[in-house]
């Protein structure tokens, strides 16, 4: 067995450069993109929160997020990156990559998804849930992505429901419509991950891990010859 998982890692470092090694570093990419655009777009939309949702009547100025709810809404998604990386890196090296990747990006589409349906009957009550979720998630072209995403969005809201100064009326300066950009914002974050997801389950796992820790030389070398064919056929001329 273990000659075996030699000839595997082996045929492994000698292998060279092919489609598959862009193809995974694409699929890494993508896992970056998708995560800095959801640690970050949420900064993007916290104006926008405080002024439907902290709207005081009779106030010269629209309503903010207070420094307590900025700072959990802004900042639970990084306690739970830490956290994240922390027990998935460990359960990768017991589970295999694939697997916890997989896990992973599903957590994200399903979070996205879930903080830009946040509900509540207050203030209080959405940016509560809107937390709990954002905690779920876990940098890079992400962060630019998620500012045009934003700039777009809220710039066509504007074109189809414009609205008065806040100085000339504090109740119709903010649209009904608008509590619809941030969910919108926050939900799109779901896509890279989900097609992050259906990249990467298309790809074996790691022959490393299989071999080494899985102890499956077999499997490992089947994986490979799929990914690695031309290396694999001239090696085995050799």
């Amino acid at each position: 067995m273990a000659k075996d998982n030699l000839q595997v890692l082996n045929a492994l470092d000698v292998a060279k450069t092919q489609w598959y090694h862009f193809t995974a570093i694409i699929i890494a990419g993508m896992g970056f993109f998708t995560d800095a655009y959801d640690l970050f777009c949420i900064s993007l939309v916290t104006k926008l929160l405080g002024r439907i949702y902290y709207h005081v009547d009779g106030a010269e100025k629209p309503g903010t997020l207070p420094p307590n709810v900025s700072a959990a809404v802004n900042g639970v998604a990084f306690c739970g990156t830490l956290a994240g990386q922390l027990f998935f890196g460990w359960l990768g090296d017991k589970m295999g990559r694939k697997r916890v990747y997989g896990m992973t990006l599903m957590l994200m589409v399903i979070c996205s998804v879930a903080s830009g349906l946040s509900f509540g009957h207050n203030a209080k009550s959405v940016m509560a849930t809107l937390c709990f979720f954002r905690s779920g998630l876990v940098l890079g072209f992400g962060i630019m992505a998620g500012g045009i995403f934003a700039i777009i969005i809220s710039s066509a809201f504007k074109a189809r429901f414009d609205a008065p100064a806040y100085e000339d009326d504090p109740l119709g300066s903010t649209v009904s419509q608008a509590d619809f950009v941030w969910r919108i914002i926050l939900m799109v974050g779901a896509l890279p991950a989900a097609l992050t997801y259906y990249w990467r389950m298309k790809m074996p796992e790691t022959a490393r891990y299989t071999a080494l820790v899985a102890k499956n030389a077999k499997q490992a070398a089947s994986d490979m010859s799929r990914s690695f064919r031309l290396t694999l056929k001239q090696n085995n001329k050799r």
